[in-house]
């Protein structure tokens, strides 16, 4: 953890939660919620999950053990756990369900349009810490951000930000499911806010739109059907039964969270950063196909997508080619590719090309 010696009017209890709240608030947080560090029975899901293997290959989320499960495990000394969460739809973006419904254009999903929201969402935490530091004696903190083995929605669902949907993200009344959500771990033993009831009722809109089928059961997900899970965390050959299923999709998948009741109460962001760069809301699959390494590398720095790497971002787009009409422009996409070094890409061109009777 770090800590910070400053230290002026001193800060207790209630009082110090009220504080951190609106100083959160003031950092550009729209919900601001405080839990204690036992995860208690979420253990136990958690390993249950693992054991049906529906990590696929992120081999991490074994690796990490109960550090995830246990915040006082990765984080020594733990007490309490500060939860925020920040909007990040981008008031400009083309309409998302426009953009799937049309097979030339590429769909991103919407929280990857603008900077790395890592970045973004852990240095506002960073200076959530550093003014609670300035009263309070002996803070210790640790801020995550998607960033550590953290059960964040777990933790969110706990402090009173939201609940968990039937799609296993957060949901809140006044924002549906477009934030991202950050933590602070600390020493300091806070009063907990009470956590949100579950208002999902018998809705099964997120389920029944998964385009693979991969939410299994309502709060569970078999991440090896997952669009997000096959085009950002998979590494080798997409399955081809599932192919198909992907369309345009070539960075994440938003269906569930566009068809979920809550969403009409979203937000946009006032985030200068979640901007949308590059076109990438409305971009034509072919000009991104054609896009060279070099240019992947430049227009993405600092883009969350960056770390997809140039070969599996040919990889996704080959396959929503190959999910597109047969125009002589995406053929001729394709072909330019049909001998590219990387034999993960080859494969997927040349599906895509069989598909259009190439």
């Amino acid at each position: 953890m770090q800590g910070d010696s400053l230290c002026c009017a001193r800060l207790e209890g209630a009082a110090l939660v009220q504080a951190i709240k609106r100083w959160g608030r003031e950092l550009g947080f729209q919900r601001v919620g405080v839990t204690h560090a036992d995860l208690g029975d979420a253990e136990a899901r958690l390993l249950d999950w693992l054991a049906h293997g529906y990590h696929g290959d992120m081999d991490y989320m074994a690796r990490h053990g109960v550090k995830r499960s246990r915040p006082s495990a990765l984080v020594p000394g733990t007490v309490s756990v500060i939860c925020a969460r920040m909007n990040y739809l981008p008031p400009q973006a083309r309409a998302s369900r426009s953009v799937l419904d049309d097979p030339e254009r590429a769909f991103v999903s919407r929280y990857a349009l603008g900077r790395d929201y890592h970045k973004v969402v852990r240095s506002r935490l960073a200076q959530l810490a550093r003014r609670i530091a300035r009263h309070v004696e002996g803070f210790a903190w640790r801020a995550f951000a998607d960033s550590a083995p953290v059960m964040e929605v777990e933790l969110a669902s706990r402090a009173g930000v939201g609940w968990r949907g039937k799609h296993t993200l957060l949901l809140a009344r006044d924002a549906g499911s477009w934030f991202f959500l950050g933590e602070i771990y600390t020493n300091l033993s806070l009063p907990a806010d009470p956590p949100e009831a579950d208002h999902c009722g018998t809705c099964t809109r997120c389920i029944d739109a998964c385009p693979t089928q991969a939410i299994i059961a309502p709060y569970r997900i078999d991440a090896r059907r997952c669009i997000s899970y096959l085009t950002i965390e998979h590494k080798g050959e997409i399955p081809e039964a599932l192919r198909p299923l992907m369309g345009n999709r070539i960075y994440g998948c938003d269906d569930c969270q566009l068809v979920c009741p809550w969403t009409r109460f979203a937000k946009t962001s006032r985030e200068p950063d979640f901007a949308v760069r590059n076109g990438l809301d409305d971009a034509s699959l072919v000009a991104l196909f054609g896009w060279s390494e070099q240019q992947f590398l430049e227009r993405f720095a600092g883009s969350p997508i960056r770390r997809l790497g140039y070969e599996r971002w040919l990889r996704n787009i080959a396959v929503a080619l190959g999910n597109a009409p047969s125009t002589p422009a995406v053929v001729a996409a394709l072909e330019a590719r049909r001998d590219h070094p990387s034999a993960l890409v080859r494969v997927h061109v040349a599906w895509a090309l069989a598909r259009h009777g190439r």
